[in-house]
């Protein structure tokens, strides 16, 4: 039996089927961060998706940390994913927005101004996407008012996601971008309501569900999580307690889902998190179509959502109908026509559209 193909509700969305799109970063945005054309191509290639979760979209100017990534912050960027989701619509897709902060990993070169975060601790990394390699700025710890201010500005990224178009919006609480940071008690060391505890240390990114499920309704909200702590200095002293406190207070919500990327294996603490969820849970990291019809037969999952596999395979619903091979993604197009876009030594890439991927067919 073949499940990924078959329909899903997910809250208040009705699915074509189990195949979900993952949100994919990809730099394509112009340099005021409005999608353009090649952005609407690339969702409607894609609409026979069962569901479309864009890449990742900041709710603020100082909540981007990559170059040419989409924002929602104003009327043009409102205007220019009204195109594109009356486009996907056009083809019978279902889109929903990613609502994305960065927090500590964004730098000046982006903003003019330090980062924040939770605590005042940098992560140990480099920059992405700049050569040459720098670290990342200490971020400014957020005072009580700025985090008012901040649950704040994801509502009003919420309202315009609903004025542009959207079917609803995932939370971007992974990979140790805000919310997660402020989860985690690697990137959280606070000493106030914020700090210490699961609980205190969930209260801001629940706050911001909260607001977000008030502009919405719950049946049109997800939460994206990462509970393996693996991403841009993520670490949490007890990922198995953090994960099922935060997954269970979003099952009290009701929200429609929530998004895991954690691949299965013998320490993946998703079939745990998905026993505390009352909503749909998807996986993603490293599947298959094997594999993922496993994951949902073994009740592992509900739907799973594929990244990699889907940019070289926009037809990656037909092609899993059909049993054809698949196209196999290069990482060195997965960003631009750059490998790094924004190389300091030399001047910045000319506006316009890039080649195509170089895999096989061409957006």
């Amino acid at each position: 039996m073949f499940t990924l193909i078959e329909p899903i509700k997910i809250g208040d969305l009705s699915l074509n089927n189990r195949i979900i799109l993952a949100p994919l970063t990809r730099c394509r945005a112009n340099y005021q961060r409005v999608p353009n054309d090649l952005i609407k191509k690339y969702y409607c290639q894609r609409a026979a998706f069962g569901m479309l979760i864009t890449e990742a979209t900041s709710v603020d100017p100082l909540g981007v940390g990559y170059p040419r990534t989409p924002g929602i912050w104003n009327e043009d960027q409102v205007k220019a994913w009204k195109n594109i989701t009356d486009a996907v619509h056009e083809k019978g897709g279902t889109i929903v927005m990613q609502l994305w902060h960065v927090g500590r990993i964004s730098d000046p070169i982006y903003t003019g101004q330090a980062p924040i975060g939770p605590s005042a601790i940098a992560a140990n990394i480099k920059v992405s996407l700049i050569r040459p390699e720098k670290n990342y700025d200490t971020p400014r710890a957020v005072t009580l008012e700025e985090i008012r201010q901040l649950v704040e500005i994801y509502r009003n990224g919420a309202k315009n996601a609903k004025r542009a178009g959207f079917d609803g919006v995932e939370l971007h609480g992974a990979n140790g971008y805000l919310l997660d940071q402020f989860l985690q008690s690697k990137s959280n060391i606070r000493t106030d309501q914020y700090g210490g505890s699961i609980e205190n240390r969930a209260k801001f990114p629940l706050e911001v569900v909260d607001a977000v499920i008030d502009v919405w309704g719950a049946g049109r909200v997800g939460y994206h999580i990462a509970p393996r702590c693996d991403a841009l200095g993520a670490g949490d002293e007890n990922p198995a307690a953090t994960f099922s406190y935060l997954v269970s207070e979003l099952s009290k919500r009701n929200i429609a889902f929530i998004c895991a990327r954690e691949y299965e294996a013998k320490d993946s603490l998703s079939p745990k998190l998905k026993s505390l969820f009352s909503g749909k849970f998807i996986l993603n990291e490293r599947f298959t179509k094997e594999s993922g019809e496993n994951a949902i037969q073994n009740g592992h999952a509900d739907a799973i959502a594929f990244g990699k596999l889907s940019i070289p395979n926009p037809d990656l619903v037909q092609k899993f109908k059909m049993g054809e091979k698949l196209n196999q993604p290069n990482p060195k197009y997965f960003y631009n026509e750059h490998k790094y876009l924004f190389d300091l030594a030399e001047p910045l890439p000319k506006e316009g559209y890039y080649e195509a991927d170089k895999m096989g067919y061409t957006e």
